[in-house]
C-alpha cells in the first residue's frame, strides 16, 4: 500500500530563485506567511535558531504575540526549506519544483493555504487576501 503524504501545494507564476528567496527571506516571510508577523533568521543553516512571532489577528485567537523558536532541519537551495517547531516537535517542511513556467510550492501538511494564497498574490503582484 503506498503512502501519500497530506500536502498543501500551489502553483505560481515565478522563478525558482525568486520563490527560493520569498520562503528563505525573513522580510519577504513577514509579507505572506501571517503577515505582520516577524521573523528572524540569523544564518540559513541547518541546526541555526529562527525566531517567529507570531501577532494576533483575524485568523487565531491571541490576545498577546506569541514568539516561538523554530529550528532548521534542512536548506536544500532552490528546493527545500524546513525547520521544527519548539513543543510539539513538529516539522514543517517547504519544497519547490520548477515547473510549467512557474513554481509549485508545497508544505508537508494541509492547512497552509491561506499562506500559499498569500505568497502566490505577493510574488504575482496581487493584493494579499489573508491579512
Amino acid at each position: 500500500m503506498e503512502y501519500k503524504e497530506d500536502k498543501s501545494s500551489i502553483w505560481i507564476e515565478a522563478s525558482l530563485e525568486t520563490v527560493w528567496h520569498a520562503i528563505t527571506e525573513a522580510q519577504q516571510l513577514t509579507k505572506w506567511y501571517a503577515p505582520g508577523s516577524t521573523w528572524e533568521i540569523p544564518r540559513l543553516e541547518a541546526g541555526e535558531q529562527i525566531i517567529f512571532t507570531l501577532m494576533p489577528n483575524g485568523h487565531n485567537q491571541l490576545a498577546e504575540k506569541l514568539p516561538m523558536t523554530l529550528t532548521i532541519k534542512n536548506v536544500r537551495f532552490h528546493q527545500e526549506f524546513s525547520f521544527y517547531l519548539e513543543i510539539p516537535e513538529t516539522l514543517i517542511a517547504i519544497t519547490m519544483v520548477e515547473e510549467m513556467g512557474g513554481t509549485t510550492v508545497a508544505f508537508n501538511m494541509n492547512g497552509y493555504e491561506a499562506s500559499l494564497a498569500n505568497l502566490k498574490a505577493l510574488l504575482e503582484g496581487n493584493e494579499i487576501p489573508y491579512v
